[in-house]
């Protein structure tokens, strides 16, 4: 965990899969997922997020959990298990983008990159919306930040083939931003974007 950039002083070591047999067993239990983040304990925590009933999570309990977020996992573990799946989803991303604090930051770009994959009902235009947040925000150079808005455009852009084409557009617009981390988030989406095994799959789907 440590060579990963996580830090272990409230971490006992239990493996990702453990703790989802762990959560399949317990079942949706939104006042256990409460005391167990409140453990401090970084297992703990993941398995709150795994165990909690979206419904019941209210916008001030994401802020509390989202200000809690000390490292890169808990962030994207929270969003893909949980947050995304809330009522509330959309507006945070709109809400935490422009937020200062590094994770807080990253959790709304995780919740792009997460949504796209999960949220099969939405159409083009829920994450065309994203796309001038992405470009706004490339030239944010701290590597948490950059790296989740990287995954955003890639993962927006392997949904179909009109956001593909929608997001290599961008990521053409990005590269020509005077910014490392612009430069670095462009061509490594259009990297994956343009790549063979990509363009297949999305014209796959569009018949």
């Amino acid at each position: 965990m440590a060579r990963f950039g996580i830090p272990t002083e409230h971490a006992l070591g239990i493996p990702i899969p453990v703790l989802r047999r762990l959560a399949k067993e317990i079942g949706k239990d939104h006042t256990l997922a409460g005391e167990l983040w409140a453990t401090g304990i970084h297992e703990g925590r993941i398995l709150a997020t795994l165990v909690d009933d979206p419904e019941n999570v209210t916008d001030r309990q994401m802020e509390a959990w989202a200000r809690d977020f000390a490292s890169w996992d808990l962030c994207d573990q929270c969003c893909s298990n949980l947050f995304d799946r809330t009522p509330h989803a959309y507006r945070k991303v709109q809400e935490w983008t422009r937020r200062e604090e590094e994770f807080v930051k990253r959790a709304g770009f995780v919740l792009m990159a997460t949504l796209s994959v999960h949220d099969k009902k939405a159409d083009d235009e829920a994450f065309r919306k994203f796309f001038p947040i992405i470009k706004r925000e490339s030239d944010d150079d701290r590597i948490y930040v950059k790296k989740a808005v990287n995954w955003a455009l890639r993962q927006i852009g392997k949904r179909n083939l009109a956001l593909n084409k929608d997001a290599i557009r961008v990521a053409e617009e990005i590269r020509s931003i005077d910014s490392g981390g612009a430069r670095w988030i462009a061509s490594d989406a259009l990297r994956e974007l343009t790549a063979e095994t990509v363009q297949r799959r999305v014209e796959r789907r569009a018949h």
